[in-house]
């Protein structure tokens, strides 16, 4: 069967020289199909054929439409499986070129890319441009739905009308058919009582034909009378509402999950041959031409990155630059928190986030803003005092110096001692003795 819609003499075509058999080395034979301006002899209407030349055409051409992946001069592949609404029909703006597709996982859901390498495949080039399809088919979902939706009111107008013509042809070609089923009945009858009394054979012939056009007439009388009662000839109200739906219903059934990503392919190429795409710098323009000759721009932006998708919000690195003058991370984050914030990947902060953001953009550190302020680490602290490290610690916790923690192991900065600083007083309790600080302990 094949073979038949491939092969011109099925269409009354004389052909010579379709093939070219050349010997490989080790002696088999391959056979090559050439074009048709390459063939020696091409004589269409040599003999009686069982299709027409026009209809062999017709099948060749359906044939490379629908063609998967069978050479480049296939025009668009049928609609397969897959989110990609453009499949087959999207064309490069810079080469032209049908563009190919490939799928990238995000959330559990395959978002397409349109990708023009087919010059890159066969000599080894790098791929003429990437279009990322996920906004791209949303906006030509949309103008499609605009567009169809005058069109399938007016389309649904025309198809009540043309139903009801319909109707009323079928009522009349029925009437039509009884009228010559009574006719032939009325002849048959006539014929009867004109045949004599001496042509005995003649009228019980002539007696079965009437009976026969009876039958046939009371036949076609059921027939048209329970048309009739079936249908009144038009539309009933029932059935005009859910025609007129179908203008409303094409929005929900394209937006609704159920429907197969091949059904709005589908769709999709009742209007639209081909979709031109080029991409910019910063935008990617398509232009889509509708039926009736009319002609639509698109202008859309470059989609963010992955990586600009994950950034942080510029308003959560401007707080926590705030933050950082007076908090440790755990702070920060607790803090971020309480207020709504989230991070770049929709995450609640932890101290290991805030302290990944700081190095990020940049930021001071907690310590390096005290160290900055004047205070003191553990040691110099020690060291003006002339007491142990052991001590200071022992102070700060019995209140009697003041510290500022930088960061969240419970290690502190401290401010410089005051003219009074705590002494090492014999016999005397800790809470007993007077916190004396240098003015500038209590700030911050």
């Amino acid at each position: 069967m094949l073979r038949i819609l491939h092969n011109p003499r099925y269409a009354g075509a004389f052909t010579f020289g379709r093939h070219r058999d050349i010997k490989l080395p080790g002696g088999k034979l391959s056979r090559t199909v050439l074009p048709r301006d390459e063939w020696i002899s091409f004589i269409p209407g040599a003999h009686p054929g069982y299709i027409t030349m026009e209809q062999y055409n017709a099948n060749r051409a359906r044939l490379a439409a629908s063609a998967a992946a069978h050479g480049a001069d296939r025009a668009a592949g049928p609609p397969r499986e897959g989110p990609a609404l453009l499949q087959g029909i999207i064309i490069c703006g810079t080469c032209g070129q049908r563009m190919t597709i490939r799928y990238h996982q995000r959330h559990d859901q395959q978002l397409p890319t349109y990708l023009c390498q087919r010059d890159g495949i066969s000599h080894g080039r790098r791929i003429c441009q990437a279009i990322p399809g996920a906004g791209l088919d949303q906006q030509i979902g949309q103008l499609l739905i605009q567009t169809l939706t005058p069109l399938t009111i007016e389309a649904a107008l025309t198809v009540t009308a043309e139903l009801e013509h319909r109707a009323a042809e079928t009522d009349a070609l029925r009437a039509a058919h009884v009228e010559r089923a009574r006719y032939h009945a009325d002849l048959a009858r006539r014929r009867y009582l004109a045949a004599g009394p001496a042509s005995r054979l003649a009228a019980d012939t002539l007696e079965a034909d009437w009976n026969t056009a009876l039958r046939a007439l009371n036949q076609a009388q059921d027939t048209c009378d329970q048309a009739r009662k079936n249908s009144t000839g038009h539309l009933t109200d029932a059935q005009q509402t859910r025609i007129r739906q179908l203008a409303t219903d094409l929005p929900a059934l394209w937006d609704d999950p159920p429907t197969p990503a091949r059904e709005r392919k589908r769709i999709t190429r009742l209007l639209l041959t081909h979709v031109t795409v080029t991409r910019t710098r910063d935008t990617i323009t398509a232009h889509v031409p509708l039926p009736a000759g009319q002609h639509t721009t698109l202008t859309l932006p470059i989609p963010p990155t992955a990586a600009q998708l994950r950034k942080t919000p510029a308003v959560v690195v401007t707080a926590i630059d705030e933050l950082l003058d007076h908090h440790t991370h755990a702070q920060i984050a607790a803090i971020l928190n309480d207020r709504g914030l989230t991070s770049g990947e929709g995450r609640p902060f932890h101290p290991l986030i805030v302290g990944s953001i700081r190095d990020e953009y940049g930021l001071r550190s907690r310590e390096q803003r005290l160290r900055d302020a004047g205070m003191l680490t553990l040691t110099q602290m020690a060291g003006r005092l002339g007491v142990p490290a052991r001590t200071v610690k022992i102070w700060y916790h019995a209140g009697l110096i003041t510290g500022h923690p930088c960061n969240d192991k419970d290690q502190c900065l401290y401010p410089p001692p005051g003219p009074s600083p705590p002494t090492r007083a014999q016999g005397r309790k800790l809470s007993e003795r007077r916190l004396t600080s240098h003015p500038a302990a209590n700030h911050a």
